[in-house]
């Protein structure tokens, strides 16, 4: 065999594609690492204190117990379901001053954000905060955007003297209809890390896409990926919002859910934008709750766990829960979600790692590296929110979790 390209063109190529390579790489990180929790619980933030996650996980609990046969779980989910409620009810946090909030005189914010701020540190301190804990503050929009930053300010500058930044801690910024929107919540949080001497890049914060301009802008291109490059890599999330962005395409209150084609429209555009660029996209939530006699909680539970399987199924692993009584359909659903899929994913990652290693396999399915990839990210998934043990992991892969982590981010 003889080569007929000289090295020379190997080498002009190599030139020709060098800022080609680089803008690619600077542009699309991979998918970011760490843990991604499976739900985002909005509370209004008069209604916060040190109390909440106790006081939640207690409500889970407790309906759990008296209605628990209509989530229809298997044995195993359910002991799984209620060791998550008693341990971890809540994953990931966000107090509330946009909608849930309201307007208020501003006395009256102000002393709401310092009274969060100070129940947040109490929470750290008493090590009972969520993984993943944050504020949403009042849109950028002219009507509202001095009382948003000035909430944030105060909020972060009294958790700070109060005893540190929470881990996890992230900010939402919602309702964005302009991409200088962003630009300028990038630059105030670039102000206050300053002011508080915070390394670089320490405060993000997630989009709320729930306008139409936040996906389509004027001029007819698509907004989602300048939203994520204006964010300068501080964006670290983009999620649904359902119900702002229905009405905002006209669509009547009766037809306004999670399963809507103009939701199923904007959350592609969404995993489009944000694959491969370190973001994370977060489905909405349904505002229909699990309250009442035995058959209306049924019936929302049955609602609310057919809408979190097919955001699973489409690619969407977490959402929004707005109420207690949304925790055990949120954690019977996605555990049976990851478990069903358990063994057959193990399997298949199993004959995969064994294929690559030249040791042959007999598997009835030939993955390529990108699927490996999936499935070890899927099952990465199942032991972050607990619906898998490491034990089950190692057994029925022959994986530990480290050699998962490495072909989540295809470091084989």
């Amino acid at each position: 065999m003889t080569n007929r390209l000289p090295e020379e063109v190997y080498a002009r190529v190599d030139a020709r594609l060098a800022a080609a390579d680089a803008r690619v790489a600077a542009t699309y990180p991979g998918e970011p690492v760490g843990r991604q929790p499976v739900h985002t619980v909005y509370v209004p933030a008069d209604r916060f204190s040190a109390g909440l996650v106790e006081e939640w996980g207690a409500r889970a609990r407790a309906v759990e117990e008296e209605h628990g046969a209509a989530l229809e779980m298997t044995p195993d989910v359910a002991e799984r379901v209620r060791a998550k409620l008693r341990a971890e009810p809540i994953e990931d946090l966000r107090i509330d001053f946009e909608d849930g909030y309201g307007h208020r005189r501003d006395a009256e914010e102000d002393a709401t954000a310092a009274g969060a701020a100070r129940a947040v540190a109490e929470l750290v301190a008493a090590g009972t905060a969520p993984p993943f804990v944050g504020i949403r503050f009042k849109s950028l929009e002219r009507a509202t955007r001095r009382r948003g930053l000035r909430t944030l300010d105060l909020f972060l500058g009294t958790v700070l003297e109060s005893g540190g930044l929470p881990r996890g801690f992230v900010v939402t910024l919602p309702k964005v209809t302009a991409v200088e929107q962003v630009e300028a919540a990038v630059e105030v949080l670039a102000e206050l890390e300053s002011a508080h001497r915070l390394p670089a890049g320490t405060l993000r914060f997630e989009v709320q896409v729930e306008t139409p301009q936040s996906v389509l802008d004027a001029d007819g291109t698509v907004a989602v990926p300048r939203i994520v490059a204006a964010a300068a890599g501080r964006c670290a999330g983009l999620h649904y919002g359902t119900y702002d962005y229905s009405a905002g395409l006209g669509i009547s209150a009766a037809y306004q859910s999670m399963d809507h084609p103009a939701a199923d429209f904007a959350r592609q555009v969404m995993l489009l934008a944000a694959a491969g660029r370190g973001v994370r996209v977060s489905d909405g939530s349904t505002n229909r709750l699990p309250v009442g006699d035995s058959a209306v909680i049924a019936a929302a539970w049955a609602e609310h766990q057919r809408l979190i399987r097919r955001s699973l199924a489409h690619g969407l692993y977490q959402g929004w829960d707005l109420h207690p009584h949304q925790l055990p359909s949120r954690f019977a659903a996605t555990y049976a979600f990851f478990r069903e899929g358990f063994a057959a994913a193990a399997d298949r990652l199993r004959a995969y790692v064994a294929s690559t290693a030249g040791a042959g396999s007999d598997s009835a399915v030939l993955d390529e590296p990108a699927t490996a990839q999936a499935l070890a990210r899927y099952l990465c998934r199942g032991l972050d929110c607990g619906a898998l043990t490491e034990a089950e992991m190692a057994t029925a892969s022959d994986l530990n979790r480290s050699g998962l982590d490495r072909l989540a981010r295809r470091e084989d």
